[in-house]
């Protein structure tokens, strides 16, 4: 089964938690035993499982993708659209996930959730779902 949604951005780098959207989707599909895989067709996006509970995680995910990659750093690439840094940063983190299901549930541990990681916002995006069933 494939679905798809749209998550909106507010910032230019943000994580947003998008847990309770995929897990209404594997609910929804009836599957019982299988995968379900999280991708995001976006060259500046990416898809990560972290923890969930506490928003200083996200915090601290951003701050350090920042210093290790500087927006303001001398990419080849900004001369032409001035987003070089997320194209690498997203290039780090990947476009997708995937999630064991088991007895109809996602297989996350306590306090993870799934995000979807903008490095070039704000903006509109797709997040695509696919789940799939073991037979």
């Amino acid at each position: 089964m494939l679905k798809e949604f749209q998550t909106t951005t507010s910032k230019e780098q943000e994580i947003v938690d998008i847990t309770d959207k995929i897990k209404k989707i594997v609910r929804d599909s009836g599957v019982e035993q299988g995968l379900c895989l999280i991708y995001v067709p976006h060259a500046t996006a990416g898809i990560i499982i972290n923890e969930n509970y506490d928003p200083l995680v996200c915090a601290d995910i951003i701050n350090k993708l920042e210093e290790l990659i500087p927006s303001s750093g001398d990419y080849e690439h900004n001369k032409i659209d001035n987003n070089a840094h997320a194209h690498i940063k997203a290039s780090l983190i990947g476009p997708s996930e995937v999630i064991p299901i088991a007895n109809g549930e996602l297989q996350l541990g306590r306090w993870q959730g799934c995000g979807f990681l903008e490095l070039d916002g704000p903006k509109d995006r797709r997040v695509i779902v696919m789940v799939l069933e073991d037979n």
